[in-house]
């Protein structure tokens, strides 16, 4: 077998195809957040509550399906899950393509879709983050994770623009390039010939005391509860921002539009920036150290928001919002990477499951929140309240044995806290 020790990863043929077959499933996805809703305007001349009960099937699936799915993942091989849910996604979308040349699409067909598609997501991205150890090794964690991330930041940034662009064309054609990206992810998956440790089930008494196990890792043991609660803080209080962001540029300081978006994108390129510099922030700060300092150093900045407004106050949203997408995926690469590091592979699937429904869960309520919020303090009152929030997400890291950590030791897996009560 060739010795790939010190081999940067990039010339690891395994790694490559899996990078490609990110990048084309990650903006399929990306892509669809935009197209699926303007299929539904476009077509079906969707109500606002209906566009809602839309939004809603495509993220329901994480509260509800997460931490069951977390259990189901650890018992199978991961790639096969992915494989599997790339050629499902594929389907689902051919048949909002088929049903909309025939013009027999309706809405029940579509929510239908969005929930299948929200499911095949939830199993998909919680096999995809449990896969990546076996793949790249844990010694090349946060080197795989920023390669990934850094398509990931491009799919988000484009994947509305691409969906615009697509839609001009036709709601179907959107929605057909989607499939097409699935189905090639999945192709693309079938080629990775290196081995799978074999899955087993590493729990006894159920599903449920599987569930049991992976909740009780992330909660029990100290350090992952740290960037849990901190993670879960801050898109608690991000999601508390994100409807009132288009109201500050466009309601508030009076912007168009389009050049609205062109604010926005400044987001994207910090995420971009942040992807590339990642490995080198781990590098010379430490791997451990660079999740809370990238945090503080960066994320405090939102709390100039509210201060945007027209001719050169513009520098208080474009410095903060491409400041703080910098830091998030930076902190994000560490975190994730620290997580997998420090997680038995039996229980992979059942801890990004667990961080998942913990921190993805609370988003809705968030939006919730964001509302009143906006109604009772007035659109920048409330982004100050936001941003105050997501800045002490901090203190979680700050408070935990995480502060006077550089790197994680060679020993970090936790063991004891899989038996733990």
């Amino acid at each position: 077998m060739r010795n790939t020790e010190g081999t940067r990863i990039t010339k690891l043929p395994e790694f490559r195809t899996f990078w490609a077959s990110q990048s084309l499933s990650m903006l399929g996805t990306a892509v669809s957040r935009s197209a699926v809703p303007l299929l539904a305007a476009t077509v079906l001349s969707a109500t606002p509550f209906q566009m809602g009960l839309l939004q809603s099937s495509l993220t329901v699936s994480f509260l509800v399906l997460g931490l069951p799915a977390g259990a189901w993942v650890d018992r199978m091989r991961r790639r096969p899950v992915m494989i599997v849910c790339d050629l499902a996604r594929a389907l689902l979308m051919t048949s909002l393509v088929v049903a909309a040349l025939a013009g027999r699409l309706g809405f029940t067909w579509l929510i239908v879709v969005g929930l299948l598609l929200g499911a095949a997501r939830t199993f998909y991205e919680i096999a995809y983050q449990s896969y990546i150890p076996s793949l790249v090794g844990r010694d090349r964690l946060v080197e795989g994770n920023s390669k990934l991330e850094s398509t990931a930041s491009a799919a988000q940034t484009a994947g509305p623009a691409v969906a615009g662009v697509l839609v001009q064309v036709g709601a179907a054609a959107a929605v057909s390039v989607q499939a097409v990206s699935y189905l090639f992810s999945g192709l693309l998956l079938l080629r990775i010939r290196k081995p799978e440790p074999v899955a087993g089930r590493a729990g006894r008494g159920g599903m449920g005391a599987e569930i049991r196990s992976g909740l009780r890792f992330v909660l029990g043991n100290p350090l992952m509860r740290a960037v849990a609660g901190s993670a879960a803080t801050y898109n608690f209080f991000y999601a508390v921002q994100s409807p009132l962001v288009v109201l500050l540029l466009v309601g508030e300081a009076g912007f168009s539009g389009a050049t609205a978006g062109a604010l926005m994108a400044a987001g994207g390129a910090g995420g971009l920036l942040g992807a590339a510099t990642s490995g080198w922030m781990a590098r010379r700060l430490g791997q451990v150290r660079v999740i809370w300092l990238a945090y503080l150093v960066t994320i405090p900045t939102v709390v100039l928001l509210p201060l945007t407004g027209p001719g050169w106050r513009v520098v208080f949203f474009v410095v903060p919002w491409f400041t703080a997408a910098y830091g998030l995926v930076v902190y994000n690469v560490a975190q994730v990477s620290f997580r997998q590091a420090m997680c038995p592979d039996q229980l992979l699937g059942r801890m990004n499951a667990s961080v998942r429904f913990l921190i993805w869960g609370i988003i809705p309520f968030g939006g919730l929140a964001g509302g009143a919020l906006g109604e009772w303090l007035g659109v920048r009152g409330a982004l100050l309240v936001a941003a105050v929030g997501m800045s002490s997400g901090v203190v979680w890291l700050l408070c935990s044995r995480l502060r006077g950590m550089r790197d994680i030791p060679v020993d970090a897996i936790a063991e004891p806290y899989v038996r733990s009560g």
